[in-house]
């Protein structure tokens, strides 16, 4: 028993990030825009949130200053992407090297040049409740808020028309460039809470390899659910289960097995369902349009 929930915490702990980068990644692609630039906006929303807290003390505002991060990157997709009309994935590569040079340019500037931020006092770390942090619940929570969004609202199909229907859409008087902003600037806040939701609540600090393939794992887990929120969701808690099972066996010393064989899990586990599932996933109509 101790060991099922030691695997269910742990899950719950490493999946939080990737729900909510995931769901950023919905909420945009829906819209028609490809954001494989959430990678970059997870990194740079990683150092501000732990600059933040570090700065101010408060967990809290060092969260919310992570999504803004995010937000931040996400603005330039933004414009490159809808305004100018250039190609969506390059524009989503150049963000990702963006995202990380400009968090470690800045954590250098104000951590006298230190690659990492000093850890956060774990007196000042997110909450806990009922042994799983308080980002935890929030993640769950946006996923309910943006399933409600799609399946409830006209808000949601107005989103979904830009990303499926976009001529239609814009001939029945739908702004289609506004809602695909809306996508694109509300993916890059998620992927700059889910990078703060690792540096605060999980690792406590800010390093270089800290988001390391995490945003595209997320991408993964978009694209193993479906472009759902809630199939995102149990996406993104398979491959939270699959670090928490590299954590449970590295703990077996007597196994003998390599911790750089063992971290390998998580992207192997991402190959083998792109390559499997891919052909059986429809992305929306206007995806890249």
């Amino acid at each position: 028993m101790t060991e099922i929930l030691f695997l269910f915490s742990t899950t719950l702990m490493y999946a939080t990030p990737l729900i909510f980068t995931g769901l950023g990644g919905v909420l945009s692609e829906k819209s028609g825009v490809i954001n494989i630039g959430l990678e970059g906006m997870m990194t740079f929303g990683a150092f501000i949130a732990s600059w933040v807290a570090i700065s101010h003390g408060n967990p809290w505002l060092g969260f919310l200053a992570g999504g803004f991060g995010g937000l931040f990157l996400a603005i330039f997709h933004a414009i490159a992407s809808i305004k100018f009309k250039g190609n969506q994935v390059v524009s989503g590569i150049a963000i990702n090297s963006l995202g990380t040079g400009l968090a470690i340019f800045f954590c250098r500037i104000l951590f006298d040049g230190a690659s990492m931020t000093p850890p956060l006092d774990l007196e000042k770390k997110i909450p806990v409740f009922m042994s799983q942090y308080a980002t935890v619940y929030i993640a769950f929570f946006v996923t309910f808020l943006i399933w409600f969004i799609f399946t409830k609202t006209a808000l949601g199909l107005r989103i979904i028309s830009a990303g499926e229907h976009p001529k239609a859409a814009a001939a029945a008087g739908i702004n289609v460039s506004l809602y695909r902003y809306l996508g694109v600037l509300s993916s890059g806040f998620l992927a700059g809470l889910g990078g703060g939701s690792l540096s605060l609540a999980i690792v406590s600090n800010f390093r270089p390899t800290l988001i390391s393939g995490q945003g595209f794992i997320a991408l993964a887990a978009m694209i193993f659910g479906k472009w759902n929120p809630v199939g995102t969701l149990c996406a993104c808690l398979f491959f939270g289960f699959s670090q928490a099972l590299v954590v449970y066996i590295g703990g077996f010393e007597d196994l003998h097995i390599s911790s750089q064989l063992l971290a390998t899990l998580p992207y192997i586990l991402t190959l083998i369902i792109l390559v499997g599932f891919m052909k059986k996933t429809t992305a929306p109509s206007a995806l890249g349009q």
